[in-house]
């Protein structure tokens, strides 16, 4: 596990009872970043699972990725690429919109390349990307996780984040948004592997 794994580990672990028995009963965090999965591929690899269950998103991207060769296509590729056959692949109207958007803004340098992300703060980035039809914050803060492996990011917007710490806590009702926000104050800077942990409480 790498260190700053083993150091947000103990960090959490000594917040509370509640997340020292969590921490403990789940064990290492094993995140599993992407690094160097270039911002244009994470943020349509990212529309593709938007609002779908894991199963129904790795199908439509593995027929996505089908029609090139099963290789991930330049933003030229996915112009090229008429309506109908992304139609077929599963995706709706308004998600072929956002993905050809993507495309066309990572050719005009709106979507910056890995390395010029790689040197953004959290939050310009976030600005800059949301700028995009049907791109939202989570969507960006998932490319912050899992691409640029940013360690404080937390996705207050999750469902899985806030109804966790719902039932980490014990709780009758999940807590808001701002609520997730600033509760989560305390668990900086390691906020992603937070999230993480609160991704695997179990339900009761």
């Amino acid at each position: 596990m790498p260190e700053p794994y083993l150091q947000a580990r103990a960090f959490l672990a000594g917040l509370d009872p509640d997340w020292a028995r969590h921490v403990e009963a789940v064990g290492p965090c094993l995140h599993q970043p992407k690094p160097a999965r270039e911002p244009c591929e994470a943020l349509v690899r990212a529309i593709a699972y938007q609002q779908l269950h894991a199963r129904a998103g790795d199908a439509i991207l593995g027929r996505f990725l089908g029609l090139y060769g099963h290789a991930f296509p330049s933003p030229e590729q996915i112009l090229a690429t008429d309506v109908e056959s992304l139609r077929g692949c599963g995706f709706s109207a308004g998600k072929i919109a956002t993905i050809r958007g993507i495309a066309e803004a990572t050719l005009s340098g709106v979507v910056p390349d890995y390395q010029a992300a790689l040197a953004m703060d959290d939050e310009a980035l976030i600005e800059r990307l949301t700028s995009l039809r049907g791109i939202g914050r989570w969507t960006v803060e998932m490319l912050l996780i899992y691409s640029l492996e940013r360690l404080d990011i937390l996705p207050a917007d999750d469902f899985g984040v806030r109804e966790g710490y719902r039932r980490l806590k014990g709780l009758a009702q999940q807590p808001t948004r701002r609520q997730i926000t600033e509760i989560g104050q305390a668990w900086r800077p390691y906020r992603t592997v937070a999230a993480w942990y609160l991704w695997r409480v179990p339900t009761r």
